[in-house]
């Protein structure tokens, strides 16, 4: 039996940011700041839940009636399956709960700082994996249950995976020095050299001069990649991705690199990481990841002071929707040189920094990875008759 939940609190770390209920009348979720957080918080989405009293009405028509804010803390893809399974052995699924009786699931064990109170008894839960030799075996329990062909344990997957989104199967895990990492396993449909080639990309967007967390390789196969939103202190950030700042569906694709820019300058006053963001759109144009929507680029607020998160999920995608890139330029899902200068140029980034920035890119990549997309070589043989 699923708890009929019609209030939760939301919370970031001890304190009340706000709450959260549905509204009898048009089925939607109503937020509203507490009090003390008014005189003493932040925004926690400045487009969307900008800092001030009063009612907001989450929009019918986008994300079941609830505010793409708290959306953010669900996971997506192979969490929701996760949960799915696990509702269903309690006669439940995912379609019949409503927005807060998700989030109560998601409780405190959610990527990011909000928290959400009170929690789905019985579901809501976390363990924090801290032996690297049970990951065959979590690997192992993932291709069962993705596979469907035989009985593996969703719980036991749930239970380590912190809500993480994203379509491959993932666990969270602690090192001996306190740090906190996502380690990704295979899906059914990935090589077994997946770990590696993510490994690679993100090595090689390092050395393209992209901010990346700490990488590695566990048991010389699974990729892991330390987590942003906790500090080395354990304190937990709030983090939202771009699709939740700008209100997007993600499966939707419907995101433009000029709205990326736009949504860095105006949350970080900080030409540098607009520079940054161009960066890793040039990198994914011409590393060929059109896997670039919307969830991956994220944002931290440290004390209500907004930034660019590290870069995350960049590897080999070339299938992208009918080929093209999820996020586009200038709504080209294929974009050539002068699209991709463009988008810097009219951010205010010097066209002489980003044709640099697309150079250096080009050159790493051809020295690093197999299968390029160079942006001048394809510009000139468009212009040869």
């Amino acid at each position: 039996m699923i708890t009929d939940i019609r209030k939760i609190s939301v919370l970031y770390h001890a304190d009340v940011v706000g709450t959260l209920q549905i509204d009898p009348s048009s089925g939607v979720c109503v937020f509203e700041y507490d009090k003390s957080w008014l005189a003493n918080g932040f925004s926690i989405s400045p487009l969307e839940l900008p800092l001030q009293s009063g009612l907001f009405y989450a929009d019918k028509n986008l994300f079941g009636g609830n505010f793409a804010a708290f959306e953010n803390s669900l996971p997506d893809g192979y969490g929701l399956y996760l949960i799915d399974r696990m509702l269903k052995k309690k006669n439940s699924s995912l379609k019949e709960l409503t927005p807060l009786q998700r989030l109560s699931i998601v409780g405190t064990a959610g990527m990011g700082a909000l928290s959400y109170v009170p929690m789905m008894p019985g579901i809501s839960a976390q363990k924090e994996l801290n032996d690297s030799e049970r990951l065959d075996y979590l690997q192992d329990e993932a291709l069962k249950v993705l596979s469907e062909k035989e009985i593996g344990d969703e719980t036991l997957l749930y239970y380590n995976s912190a809500n993480s989104g994203g379509t491959r199967p993932k666990v969270t895990m602690k090192t001996q020095d306190g740090s906190r990492w996502i380690v990704k396993f295979r899906h059914v449909y990935d090589s077994p050299e997946i770990g590696r080639e993510e490994l690679l990309y993100m090595t090689t967007a390092r050395k393209c001069g992209i901010d990346i967390p700490r990488i590695g390789l566990l048991r010389d196969r699974y990729f892991a990649i330390e987590r942003f939103d906790i500090t080395k202190t354990g304190e937990r950030l709030h983090v939202l991705t771009a699709a939740a700042l700008l209100k997007k569906d993600f499966r939707r694709q419907d995101m433009d690199y000029t709205n990326l820019l736009a949504l860095t300058g105006y949350l970080t006053q900080d030409p540098a990481q607009v520079e940054e963001m161009y960066r890793r759109m040039v990198m994914n144009i011409v590393a060929i990841n059109k896997d670039d929507h919307a969830n991956n680029f994220s944002f931290i607020c440290n004390k209500g002071k907004w930034s660019l998160a590290p870069a995350y999920d960049i590897t080999y995608s070339p299938q992208g929707t009918h080929g093209e890139h999820a996020t586009s330029v200038f709504y080209d899902g294929n974009p050539n040189l002068s699209l991709v200068v463009r988008a810097g140029t009219e951010i205010h980034i010097p066209k002489e920094s980003c044709i640099k920035i697309i150079e250096k890119v080009e050159s790493v990549c051809a020295e690093n990875l197999k299968k390029v997309n160079k942006l001048t070589e394809t510009t000139k043989k468009r212009r040869e008759p």
